[in-house]
């Protein structure tokens, strides 16, 4: 078979489709990696496993919009004991520079493997031979290994979207190997960042075998290929979506309702790591260090409900509801409320009407893989103003440097750089913003899918 005619088969935790509310129709996702994906896989009759969201229930294969639907199915138990807690109660803070306390589990680490077994069987039984196997991120991270063992015929790639953690960090898992082990049966392993990528290097030579030469492992008999590859928005889109007359009506309505005030705005998933309170506090000293001008400015912060379900999370929403109280409380007065707080999701038009409002955006999680928002902001800056002020510890910070950089730990240095972004010249501001919107524009999701597929094509 021409390479360039290989078939794909994407595996990933979920499906890119979910049932129509009330129906037993199925709609597709939202999201950039199911619309850069979908026209590969519809060309080269392609199919996606994945979960399809529906605990205790299995589900028949299913065609949607061209593409082979295989569900995997996934009890309550395993949701409870594989998702929340291995992958979000082990795996995701640890990866996040273990901004919260990671939990180890034996009962969380068996439920993980069998899952991984599943999701490979149904990889296998997808696959013809010489064919490309896809598996995305942390979840399914097992699942190379598994599926070498069942199809060593196929080519198969891992993506990471989250960052590969430090080995001091890393090194604390109890089931570091087999996590590595897992890893390592994919002949390209690819990465958001140089660190992330480099981190991983390094566990691998630690904990099994491998040998790095370069940009290659050496497994055993093997030699994969470790790739950085940054992961992009659909530029085109959004740049499309803040012309629509509905969004810059939108942003207008906005603008009279702010009273013409510097807007900076906040949009995160409502998660520990993305920093959101102590951007809060950075805030309140904004306005206590600039008593004359307290009234100059607004701060609206978007968060999107996570996983509403676990206490943690509930705990972080209380937490922060209380500092937007706080805040409002000691600065506002009639007709004036400094903090505007929405615990919502957005649609997508109604996003973009908050980014051509936005004077400053405001990106500073404390550790995050990539963080499509500043990419997303940018991209809809089509007059070039704005002022993206960006976490050091994001993946996007090693493409958009031209952003105001931030340590998002340090309260007195984030303060400091939202006054310098508010007060920004219009001339620096213009360079800035012309060389990030060159970037994201020349680097978008359709550039990111057909790197990472020619890796995997060679």
């Amino acid at each position: 078979m021409d390479t360039a005619e290989k078939r794909i088969v994407v595996v990933a935790n979920r499906l890119p489709v979910r049932r129509v509310e009330g129906s037993t129709e199925w709609e597709t996702s939202p999201g950039g990696l199911v619309s850069s994906l979908t026209p590969f896989l519809q060309d080269r009759d392609g199919c996606w496993v994945g979960w399809a969201g529906v605990a205790d229930e299995e589900i028949e294969n299913f065609s949607h919009d061209g593409i082979e639907q295989r569900p995997v199915p996934i009890s309550a138990e395993e949701i409870e004991d594989y998702y929340y807690g291995f992958c979000n109660g082990t795996i995701w803070p640890l990866y996040h520079d273990a901004v919260r306390t990671p939990e180890f589990h034996r009962h969380w680490w068996g439920p993980y493997e069998e899952v991984n077994r599943r999701f490979a069987r149904e990889a296998a039984w997808s696959v013809n031979p010489d064919d490309i196997a896809w598996v995305q991120d942390y979840q399914l991270q097992l699942v190379p290994g598994y599926l070498r063992e069942q199809r060593p015929d196929v080519t198969i790639g891992f993506y990471l979207h989250i960052p590969f953690p430090p080995v001091e960090l890393f090194a604390q898992l109890p089931w570091r190997t087999q996590i590595i082990e897992g890893i390592l049966g994919a002949d390209v392993i690819a990465f958001q960042t140089a660190l992330g990528l480099a981190n991983f290097a390094r566990a691998a030579q630690r904990f099994t075998s491998a040998r790095r030469r370069g940009k290659l492992l050496e497994y055993g008999d093997r030699t994969i290929k470790l790739q950085r590859a940054p992961i992009a928005i659909d530029t085109a889109h959004f740049a499309a979506l803040a012309q629509s007359p509905l969004a810059v009506t939108r942003a207008e309505a906005l603008r009279r309702e702010v009273h013409d005030r510097k807007v900076i705005l906040g949009v995160d998933r409502l998660d520990y790591t993305k920093g959101i309170d102590i951007r809060l506090r950075a805030f309140e000293t904004l306005l206590e260090r600039n008593p004359r001008r307290e009234n100059e400015f607004v701060f609206i912060q978007v968060a999107v409900p996570s996983r509403e379900g676990v206490g943690q999370y509930t705990e972080m929403r209380n937490r922060i509801e209380q500092i937007v109280g706080h805040i409002n409380g000691r600065f506002g007065h009639p007709g004036h409320v400094p903090v505007h707080y929405l615990y919502r999701n957005l649609p997508q038009d109604e996003l973009v009407a908050y980014y051509l409002l936005a004077d400053v955006m405001a990106v500073t999680p404390l550790r995050d893989g990539m963080n499509l928002v500043a990419k997303e902001y940018v991209a809809t800056r089509l007059d070039n103003t704005g002022v993206l002020l960006l976490s050091e510890f994001t993946g996007a910070a090693e493409s958009l440097s031209q952003a105001l950089l931030v340590n998002p730990h340090d309260v007195d240095g984030l303060s400091g750089a939202l006054a310098e972004a508010v007060d920004l010249p219009g001339a620096d501001m213009k360079k800035r913003m012309v060389a990030m919107r060159r970037y994201v524009k020349r680097n978008d999701i359709y550039d990111w899918a057909r790197r990472c597929l020619g890796e995997l094509r060679a």
